[in-house]
């Protein structure tokens, strides 16, 4: 303003009229009042705020290009979720002020959300968000937890990636990465159905034992971001890294693969599959022998046959499955709900069709170990028989022996739980989530020593999984079984810092403390956990973990109570 007062008030008055407030409009919102150079705007969904929010910033980014560093104009977003009070057409509130403050700490170009924002749209956007921790804002009573959106998609300290204190060593088979491939249809409802291949791709690449496979869950952490396939390379400690797009018009469907030598950066295949909808699974297969034929020529043709799966019936079915795993990975009551929902869809449209059962057995036991469940035995029940029902459909199948091994151990059979989670990573050697699945059983067996080399092997397939934080919890519960109170903490809180709304991470928190004799800082963690869950008590803990064994169950209650976790 101080070099060009009047060209920069109509730069601004025309990013507004020709890009802020149209967006505005598109995405269902109303201005409610300019504020200098900033503004004040309202949305009937938080889904719809957040994409605005980083559409808008993305946009401006690009305008930026080609503008004079002292010509840019940046712009801060704060986005809140909260109830307002309404003033003819103005609002008001502590839902708005901590919007306007979370907009001081936004980064220039960026965006800065609340924790309640973060678990509202955590699945539903295309777009990650980097944990930022608890921040103290001006006249904001309590600390804010944050989560922020860099606009050009560069790793930093407050990027959703983790940040390897060492760069990872490359493991001694091929290893790859399977990045999200780009939905190029045009409809965000075609997100489902690019990411259910990318997935399925991932799957079927692991059934490999002599490849090094990343997580789906990891892979997915770059989703939405322009990526440096070096850097994923180095923050995942993988050699190969795939990339892609998908296309789908009316029952025709175009791939496009490239497989990427991350350390050269050379490209050593590209290709493109073109096919109907019928035919989607014979296309996964032949993207799968690509790769594995360049990564791996020394597999042979019977392995590659045994990797096949039997694909569903319906495909219907199957992205009605894949519209549930989203759900499924956001862990909430509301979000585990919508998840067995769409698992039950898909099995009417295909009773056979394996992993929708082994989804709900997942789903049962979650709302049992999270609390939100109101009838224990009959969720117990049918959660046994969904992954009963599942293996009996695919024993070959790594998630449904894992979902079946889940039930098993939350129901007292312990050792036959460890056998399914054996069997989970026997069938998929790269199956991050059967490691830590093996780790539990383990740990609820008192046999913790394995159960952490087994936790260390999860976190190994997938270092930026966004379940990282139940892997690292798990690894506390571990450590805390054996006594190892210093590196019980150590796990536990890296586990809070990333979901403090889970109350099994304030739980091991406070566990850790109290075996170190930190009675304050113990009962603070159970406080905090009261805080997201007030129904917390002895008694509700007791009745989710009243099949485990005893010499499980009962030093943690008792450090629990310690704790000043109420008996009711």
């Amino acid at each position: 303003m101080g070099a060009d007062e009047t060209g920069t008030h109509a730069r601004l008055k025309a990013r507004f009229s020709d890009l802020v407030e149209p967006k505005i409009a598109e995405h269902g919102g109303r201005v409610v009042k300019l504020m200098g150079d900033g503004l004040l705007a309202e949305f009937p969904s938080v889904t719809n705020a957040v994409n605005w929010a980083v559409i808008v910033q993305t946009k401006i980014s690009e305008l930026n290009a080609d503008e004079p560093d002292e010509q840019r104009i940046d712009y801060r977003v704060g986005v809140n979720l909260g109830e307002v009070i309404i003033d003819g057409d103005d609002i008001f509130g502590d839902g708005v002020n901590v919007a306007a403050r979370l907009q001081e700490v936004s980064e220039p170009g960026g965006v800065c959300i609340s924790q309640k924002v973060h678990a509202e749209v955590r699945g539903k956007i295309a777009h990650e968000f980097a944990e930022g921790g608890s921040q103290s804002l001006k006249n904001i009573a309590e600390p804010i937890h944050v989560w922020h959106w860099p606009f050009d998609g560069r790793v930093s300290d407050k990027h959703s990636v983790v940040e390897q204190a060492d760069p990872l060593p490359l493991p001694d088979k091929p290893s790859i990465a399977v990045l999200p491939f780009d939905n190029m249809s045009g409809d965000p409802e075609q997100e489902y159905f690019a990411d259910g291949i990318v997935e399925d791709v991932i799957t079927a690449l692991s059934r490999f034992r002599s490849l090094f496979v990343i997580s789906r869950n990891s892979s997915f952490t770059y989703k939405g971001s322009a990526v440096d396939t070096k850097q994923v390379a180095s923050d995942l400690g993988v050699r190969y890294v795939v990339e892609g797009s998908v296309r789908k018009a009316g029952n025709r469907v175009r791939i496009t693969a490239q497989l990427i030598d991350a350390a050269s950066g050379n490209h050593l295949w590209a290709d493109r599959f073109d096919g109907n909808l019928d035919d989607l699974f014979e296309l996964q297969d032949q993207i799968t022998e690509r790769i594995v034929f360049a990564t791996a020529p020394e597999i042979e043709a019977h392995e590659r046959e045994r990797a096949r799966r039997k694909p569903p019936e319906s495909l219907d079915a199957w992205e009605l499955y894949q519209r549930g795993m989203w759900h499924f990975y956001r862990v909430t009551k509301a979000d585990l709900i919508a998840a067995r929902t769409l698992f039950d869809k898909a099995i009417a449209r295909d009773p056979d069709f394996a992993l929708p059962h082994a989804g709900i057995a997942y789903v049962c036991f979650l709302e049992v170990f999270q609390g939100y469940d109101t009838a224990h035995d009959e969720v117990l029940v049918q959660g046994l028989a969904a992954g009963e029902r599942a293996v009996a459909l695919d024993d070959k199948d790594g998630f449904a022996h894992l979902a079946l091994s889940r039930m098993l151990h939350l129901t007292g059979k312990g050792e036959r739980a460890i056998a399914e989670a054996e069997r989970s990573v026997a069938l998929n050697s790269s199956f991050a989530l059967g490691y830590y699945g093996l780790g539990a059983a383990f740990d609820w067996q008192i046999r913790a020593t394995e159960g952490i080399v087994a936790l260390d092997m999860s976190m190994r397939l997938s270092p930026q999984d966004p379940m990282l934080w139940a892997m690292q919890a798990k690894r506390a519960s571990c450590c805390f079984s054996i006594e190892k109170y210093d590196e019980a903490e150590e796990w536990a809180r890296k586990a809070v810092n990333v979901r403090p709304d889970i109350f099994q991470t304030e739980f091991y928190l406070a566990m850790a403390l109290v075996g170190l004799g930190r009675l304050n800082e113990a009962r603070a963690a159970i406080e905090a956990a009261r805080r997201a869950r007030p129904d917390l008590s002895i008694s509700v803990y007791r009745h989710i973990v009243r099949h485990a064994n005893s010499e499980f169950r009962e030093p943690r209650i008792a450090a629990l109570r310690k704790a000043g976790l109420p008996e009711l």
